[in-house]
C-alpha cells in the first residue's frame, strides 16, 4: 500500500527506486536494485522475492516484461500484488493486480515507471510520473521530486510514515563507496519526504569527496559538503584521506584537529591509506 518510482538515468546509466508509504519500514521490502542490471519495486502485500528473483532474471538477459510475467504467473496471490521493473537499457514493465486496493495503477515513461495503490486518486501516480519526467538534477533528486508531487496530489489515503531512495551505479566499480550511490530510508516519521531530503543531502555531501575531487579542489569540496549539513568531523577525516592519497604529510596535517582530540584517528587514517595503496597497486 504505497506509491513508488523505478527509473534509469539516460545520461549516467544509474538505476533507482523511490518509495513512500503509510507502512512502517517500507524501505526494507519495496526497493531493490543492482548495478548494471535493473531496479524493482514490489508493493501491495509485498512479496519480497520479486526483488532478487527479478534482478536475477534480468541479469541473465530477460527483458523486464518477460521476467515480470514469469514471476507473476507463478504467484498464487498475483491479483493482490503491484510490481514494477526497469532494466539497464531503460525498458520497463509493471503489474497491478485486480485485487489491489484502489486507487491503484501505473504509468510508464521513457526509462521509468510510476505506480501506486491505496491512493487518494488516480492523480497520484500520474503526478509522480509527470514530475519525475520534468525534473532536473541527479537521479536521486529527480526521484524525490516525483515522490513530492505524488504526495502533493494526495498520496496514500491513510497518510504518510516511511520512505526510501535507493540508487545504484551503471556498473559495478569496486570503489570503497560501493555500487550504491544513494541508500537512505526513513522507517517512521511525521514528514518522511522532508527527512529523506535531509538524508539525501547528507549522503550526497559525503560523496563529494569521491572522484573527481583533487587536492586543488578539496577546500571547495569541503565548503560544499558543509552546506549539505555534513559534520565537521566527517569533513576533516575525508579531506585528510583525499589529501593523504596525494601527499601523506598533507593528509596528516589536515587530520591533526581530530588526532588532538582522539589519537586513535591517526590509526584509522593510516589504515585507510594502506588499503587504498594495496588496492591501487
Amino acid at each position: 500500500m504505497t506509491y513508488s518510482l523505478v527509473a534509469r538515468d539516460a545520461e549516467t546509466g544509474e538505476l533507482g527506486v523511490a518509495v513512500q508509504s503509510r507502512s512502517f519500514g517500507t524501505g526494507r521490502v519495496v526497493p531493490w536494485a543492482a548495478a548494471g542490471v535493473g531496479a524493482v519495486a514490489t508493493q501491495s502485500f509485498s512479496l519480497a522475492s520479486y526483488g532478487p528473483l527479478g534482478l536475477a532474471a534480468m541479469r541473465a538477459g530477460a527483458a523486464p516484461g518477460e521476467a515480470l510475467a514469469e514471476l507473476v504467473a507463478a504467484d498464487e496471490l498475483r491479483d493482490f500484488r503491484q510490481v514494477a521493473f526497469v532494466d539497464a537499457r531503460g525498458r520497463t514493465a509493471s503489474h497491478t493486480g485486480a485485487a489491489c486496493i484502489p486507487a491503484a495503477g501505473a504509468r510508464a515513461g521513457e526509462g521509468f515507471s510510476a505506480q501506486g495503490n491505496m491512493l487518494r486518486s488516480d492523480e497520484v501516480w500520474q503526478a509522480a510520473a509527470e514530475a519525475f519526467g520534468a525534473a532536473s538534477g541527479s537521479l536521486a533528486e529527480r526521484l524525490l521530486e516525483g515522490l513530492d508531487a505524488a504526495e502533493a496530489a494526495g498520496g496514500d489515503f491513510r497518510g504518510r510514515q516511511a520512505g526510501a531512495i535507493l540508487v545504484v551505479a551503471a556498473e559495478g566499480s569496486g570503489e570503497i563507496w560501493g555500487d550504491r550511490i544513494v541508500d537512505v530510508r526513513v522507517d517512521e516519521h511525521e514528514e518522511p519526504l522532508r527527512e529523506l531530503r535531509r538524508l539525501l543531502r547528507f549522503e550526497l555531501g559525503q560523496r563529494r569527496f569521491g572522484p573527481p575531487t583533487t587536492l586543488e579542489t578539496l577546500d571547495e569540496t569541503a565548503a560544499a559538503a558543509r552546506e549539505d549539513g555534513v559534520s565537521e568531523d566527517v569533513i576533516t577525516y575525508f579531506s585528510a584521506l583525499v589529501a593523504g592519497r596525494v601527499d601523506r604529510e598533507e593528509g596528516r596535517r589536515r587530520l591533526r584537529p581530530l588526532v588532538e582530540r582522539e589519537p586513535r584517528w591517526a590509526g584509522a587514517f593510516e589504515s585507510a591509506l594502506s588499503l587504498f595503496e594495496q588496492r591501487d597497486a
